[in-house]
């Protein structure tokens, strides 16, 4: 089943605290001094799509000239490209890079992490995480992995890891489209023990042309060529004004919709509301 294909008004917000990674690194508290440029270059906006057509667009393609390509790993691509752009446009993370270390780690989505726990980057609880978790056998017997309510919560803790951590400021440097850039400075930084990472990355993108997705960047959805702008009227559905009595399961309720869909479109990492907050649907 599609978790996404139609992605309508995200307010991208940092609704999760930095994560971990299941790889052996040591990682320093970034201060507001060490990333203060990044952040103001790269501090996510409102983005309003209806739905990112031309990511059809290439996958069809990919099929119709590569019709014998792994069955599973099509499947994986065409369900998270989506949101793997919208990650990308927020954060700067190449698309193919995201989809492409979702595919190697989560087996094409067919990891226990991933199956049973919704968790696609293999991130682990640390310190810090209070949510749901499990256990799982790694570097060693049955460490502790957080476990996402919906994968889509996965990838944002991955965009999260990587954009709020010095040790991976210099790949920010890069050009947007150099994704082999990408794979070799995620080996460089620690993201990976395997010295074979980047090549696997590489290969990954290069067989599955997951590089035709970073084209779809926000320039070229601004442009109007696959963005569709939502009717700003109040009869759109938009969004609602939180009322006295409203929660998420009765907003979530009441508009077909589901509480994690409404926690992501709005970044919400508590089921907490306030009187007159705004609260988008679609």
């Amino acid at each position: 089943m599609k978790y996404i294909k139609i992605v309508a008004s995200i307010i991208i917000l940092g609704f999760l605290v930095s994560c971990g990674s299941h790889r052996k690194v040591k990682s320093k508290k970034t201060t507001p001094r060490a990333i203060s440029k990044r952040t103001v270059k790269r501090t996510p906006v409102p983005i309003e799509v209806q739905k990112i057509e031309e990511a059809d667009v290439i996958h069809a393609d990919l099929i119709r000239r590569k019709p014998n390509l792994n069955k599973s790993t099509l499947a994986y691509i065409e369900e998270y490209n989506d949101i793997a752009v919208l990650e990308m446009i927020s954060y700067e993370i190449p698309a193919s890079i995201t989809l492409a270390q979702g595919i190697l780690e989560s087996n094409s989505g067919k990891s226990r992490l991933s199956v049973k726990g919704n968790n696609h980057f293999g991130v682990k609880c640390h310190s810090s995480w209070t949510g749901d978790r499990m256990y799982h056998d790694d570097d060693a017997r049955q460490e502790c992995f957080r476990k996402y309510s919906h994968p889509l919560f996965s990838f944002r803790d991955h965009s999260l890891f990587l954009f709020g951590r010095k040790r991976y400021a210099g790949l920010f440097e890069l050009r947007k489209k150099d994704y082999k850039g990408w794979a070799k400075g995620l080996k460089k930084a620690g993201y990976a023990t395997d010295p074979r990472y980047p090549k696997k990355l590489i290969a990954l993108i290069e067989t599955f042309d997951l590089d035709k997705y970073d084209d779809l960047d926000k320039s070229f959805l601004y442009s109007g060529k696959v963005m569709k702008k939502k009717n700003t009227s109040t009869k759109g559905n938009k969004y609602v004004v939180v009322a006295k009595g409203d929660t998420l399961y009765s907003l979530a309720k009441s508009n077909s919709t589901t509480v994690d869909k409404l926690k992501w479109l709005n970044g919400l990492k508590s089921n907490d509301l306030s009187l007159g907050q705004k609260i988008y649907i679609e």
